[in-house]
């Protein structure tokens, strides 16, 4: 199996080449088809992850980059409770400072979590992507609030207990 695209940009996994046409497979939603192979060109990614492209751009993101129970809670807890200042999140878990910073991190790197101000402090607040990864997985429920947590999250102090 390799992956390839025709003239338009699509990607298939090629499936049986032969003299004029190839049998391709649309991995999005699992058609075969013949096309000529004068419209293919080999794809330098491995069929394993063209594959993979079936499943959303969000969701894949947050598989790939969470990679145990605590940082999909964190995630969870973000989405539910709206933006929290970095203090809240600390006594909310064992997570030590630097751990948590480091997980911090990752997740704004990779476009899941955005740095917000909480109470005139840092905090962090899940992204519009991570959101509909969360809900795609059954996480959160769908469209909880319709306000994007961004416009909300200077005048919200969810956390000035602390």
């Amino acid at each position: 199996m390799k992956s390839v695209q025709d003239d338009t940009g699509k990607r298939y996994l090629l499936l049986k080449r032969s003299e004029h046409a190839s049998l391709v497979r649309d991995p999005q939603n699992g058609n075969e088809c013949y096309v000529q192979n004068d419209r293919l060109e080999d794809v330098d990614e491995s069929p394993l992850e063209t594959a993979a492209r079936t499943v959303s751009g969000p969701v894949r993101t947050l598989l790939t980059t969470v990679h145990d129970e605590a940082t999909l809670g964190l995630l969870i807890e973000l989405a539910e409770r709206g933006p929290l200042g970095v203090k809240t999140i600390l006594d909310a878990d064992a997570f030590c400072e630097s751990d948590l910073h480091g997980r911090l991190t990752v997740l704004t790197s990779v476009g899941l979590l955005a740095e917000t101000k909480v109470a005139g402090e840092r905090g962090y607040r899940v992204t519009a992507e991570c959101r509909r990864a969360l809900e795609a997985i059954g996480a959160i429920d769908e469209a909880e609030d319709a306000v994007e947590p961004s416009s909300a999250a200077s005048s919200e102090a969810p956390d000035s207990a602390s």
